[in-house]
């Protein structure tokens, strides 16, 4: 059997038109899975998109509309803009709002005339069937036409308990309204429902209108992030300046900028020199100066220069976009908790019918003709009140407005199960350099060995060996002497030797730069000279940089990486949030300690290789502890990993960032914090909306079948059953919208 790779696979996002309730989701869902060549697809009910894993060889977007359009839906394929499908949504809610007014209009009179001159008025019947007819076949066509889809392949929805409910009592009604001898002959009044079918519409139809447009405000988040987009750009062709299409900027174009204009793409600076407000991914309100050289990414904003730029990324690719995708996706995916609700409403509405069907069965056998009518309206009330919006609404709503409120923050999130996992956390492990500190080390301090003489030719041999490595200290050690003026030299040999340092050959011979644990390694002695002098560094939390060649120490270089000045006030944040704060770093202990002192973290740990550092998660863990590791760089991959939560600073590696669950764009400490309140705060408003909508449902269905009428003869209107179901879908999105005010400082 050939073995599938995940290159085999396309992961699509596609916006879906025409669901109703969770179940719409379910069975999109379950439709889609059984489709040859999909390997798996996710709908998300409150963004109204589905993501859809599959093999291009075996099927293509038009077939998957196709298989969506067989149940009443519509899924668009066409490569449209975010402005296109936000106006295809205020034209849908524009249409809804329509028919909500004219179902409102039409239901009035037809409520007054049913509750009240029912007995009055002969001709009264006919007149509710006229004003209801055009409510129940335009206002409520959705219902019939979405319920004789989900039908066509035996599935039941939403739409299936309202059509049942509204054209059973409208059929019933019109009989009694055409022929009301059938039933006085046999000693019983033909009663009417017309007024019972206009206001559940009209009901339905405003709680749907309500619903949308808050569901619609949920994705504000999305829409603010778009509007850093620019649609034109200003460019240089061919010494020719003209404007163009944002979607025409082409890699190596020259781009001018001028004051005030939003930067439209990822570039680099190449003539001018300016300040950029980029707190829309630093969260920094002070402007940064650019000049050539310099890198600039699209949604920043130009404030006093003018400068022309090399487009380095376009499009999809640029910094923003990914952030945008980014966003989306996390938006449209699900948490763990909300598998087990989509399994809940897939089998939802066939227990409802059941219930319904015994509803009406109970009162007929327990209370004979007599109590038909009762009965009658019973099973249209648990019909009716028995909606699982409020349940498929409870999850996504609230992953929805904690993402886009995430996103405002500089707080990115890759999907719903970092959000949700998150509020478990109750250790944070925190990495030193670039986390703690500013990652952004310089040299201070030069010592040579007493009987080193002539030290050009061995510091060229350290700055050449230094270029060749990654590591932020050796960057820092290069760009010292590189604006020394230091010249490079081409090592025969060259090893880097992961947290240790590296080793290299010059003219036949063997030198080392790297930590203590190196020299160790290799048995070479450290001069007592140098010996003092390091001790004295790592107390002011300096880092000890050794050059060695293969018998002796011959300097050390002491190298200083400042602390952030918000890390004290994150670290802080945290400890009040109930976390325990670890630190580990690759650094030696007294550099380790000085700092761990300074930010206020009791337990530490140095000298660690990054297995080292994944091997202490698994030890929190072991402990029945909930894990947080924050990281920026590749030595941070691993324990990120291992972790239940990973979180990446924004200005760390690529590497750090793609093994995150959740990247802080500011990457600084108060975001952790923010973080993980964010987290605790959106599962705690998942667990309201689940609890409500289970209890709504719990309560309302039994009082609807009539539970409470041989006690207190209390029996539910079927009217009041419809508000009642549109005001729980509306209180379950309103709830999930008041994350968008929670204090994450």
């Amino acid at each position: 059997m050939e073995t599938l790779t995940d290159t085999d696979y396309k992961k699509a996002t596609f916006p879906v038109e025409g669901m109703t309730c969770a179940s719409c989701a379910s069975s999109i869902e379950s439709m889609l899975r059984n489709r040859e060549g999909v390997a798996d697809a996710n709908v998300n009910f409150a963004g109204k998109s589905v993501q859809v894993v599959y093999q291009p060889e075996l099927v293509n977007p038009g077939q998957l509309r196709e298989t969506v359009q067989e149940i009443g839906f519509d899924m668009l394929i066409e490569t449209q803009t975010q402005e296109e499908l936000e106006g295809r949504v205020v034209k849908a809610i524009k249409a809804l709002r329509t028919k909500t007014i004219v179902a409102g209009v039409l239901a009035l009179p037809v409520f007054i005339l049913g509750m009240f001159f029912h007995d009055t008025f002969t001709w009264g019947n006919w007149a509710m069937l006229i004003l209801t007819t055009p409510i129940l076949l335009w206002a409520g066509q959705r219902f019939f036409t979405g319920a004789w889809a989900q039908a066509k392949y035996g599935r039941a929805n939403m739409d299936t308990l309202v059509a049942l409910s509204t054209g059973i009592a409208f059929v019933f009604s019109v009989f009694n309204t055409v022929y009301p001898q059938f039933f006085l002959s046999r000693g019983l009044m033909p009663h009417v429902y017309f007024e019972a079918v206009a206001v559940i519409i009209a009901f339905i139809l405003l709680g749907k209108y309500l619903e949308e447009g808050a569901k619609n405000r949920s994705s504000e988040a999305i829409k603010k992030l778009m509007g850093l987009q620019p649609k034109t750009v200003r460019i240089l062709r061919d010494g020719v300046e003209q404007e163009i299409k944002i979607e025409e900027v082409r890699v190596g174009d020259r781009v001018i900028l001028l004051p005030g204009d939003r930067v439209p793409v990822d570039g680099e600076v190449v003539s001018g020199t300016t300040y950029l407000d980029e707190s829309m991914l630093s969260g920094e309100p002070l402007p940064v100066q650019k000049q050539p050289g310099d890198t600039i990414f699209a949604g920043t904003i130009n404030q006093k220069g003018s400068v022309q730029l090399i487009a380095q990324k376009t499009g999809g690719e640029t910094m923003l976009a990914h952030i945008i995708k980014m966003v989306q996706e996390a938006q449209g995916s699900k948490a763990p908790v909300q598998k087990l609700v989509d399994k809940i409403a897939g089998i939802f509405v066939p227990v409802v019918l059941g219930i319904a069907a015994l509803t009406l069965l109970s009162w007929i056998v327990l209370g004979g003709q007599a109590y038909l009518t009762e009965g009658f309206l019973s099973m249209i009330s648990v019909l009716v009140i028995a909606c699982p919006c409020a349940l498929g609404l409870a999850t996504p709503t609230a992953i929805m407005v904690g993402v886009g409120r995430g996103a405002e923050n500089g707080i990115l999130i890759k999907d719903a199960e970092s959000l949700e996992r998150a509020h478990e956390v109750n250790a944070v492990i925190l990495d030193k350099t670039g986390t703690i500190t500013q990652g952004k080390p310089t040299v201070t301090d030069i010592e040579w060995a007493e009987n080193v003489q002539d030290t050009s030719q061995l510091e060229a041999y350290f700055f050449s060996m230094e270029a060749q490595s990654e590591h932020p200290i050796a960057q820092a050690i290069y760009t010292y002497y590189k604006d020394a003026g230091a010249q490079l030299q081409q090592p025969d040999y060259f090893s880097s030797l992961t947290g240790l340092g590296i080793e290299a050959d010059f003219n036949g011979k063997r030198y080392y730069a790297g930590n203590y644990k190196l020299l160790q390694q290799h048995n070479i002695a450290i001069p007592d000279v140098l010996a003092e002098h390091t001790k004295q560094l790592q107390n002011d939390a300096k880092t000890a940089v050794f050059f060695a060649d293969e018998s002796q120490a011959l300097g050390v270089f002491a190298v200083s990486d400042p602390i952030k000045e918000s890390a004290l006030q994150g670290i802080k944040a945290m400890q009040e949030a109930g976390l325990e704060v670890y630190m580990l770093t690759g650094d030696n202990s007294q550099t380790a300690a000085a700092v761990a002192r300074q930010v206020g973290i009791k337990n530490y740990k140095a000298e660690l290789l990054p297995q080292d550092k994944a091997d202490f998660v698994k030890e929190l863990q072991g402990k029945g502890m909930h894990v947080a590791m924050v990281g920026d760089g590749i030595n941070d991959a691993q324990a990120l990993a291992t972790a239940d939560i990973s979180i990446a600073m924004g200005q760390g590696t690529d590497i750090a960032m793609d093994v995150a669950g959740i990247t802080l764009m500011r990457s600084e400490l108060p975001q952790v914090a923010a973080a993980i309140k964010l987290s605790r705060a959106t599962v705690r408003t998942i667990r309201q909306n689940l609890f409500w909508a289970f209890i709504y449902n719990i309560i309302c269905i039994p009082i609807a079948a009539g539970l409470l009428f041989p006690f207190t003869g209390f029996l539910l209107s079927p009217m009041i059953a419809g508000a009642a179901m549109a005001f729980s879908s509306v209180s379950v999105v309103a709830n999930s919208l008041r994350l968008r005010t929670v204090k994450l400082k």
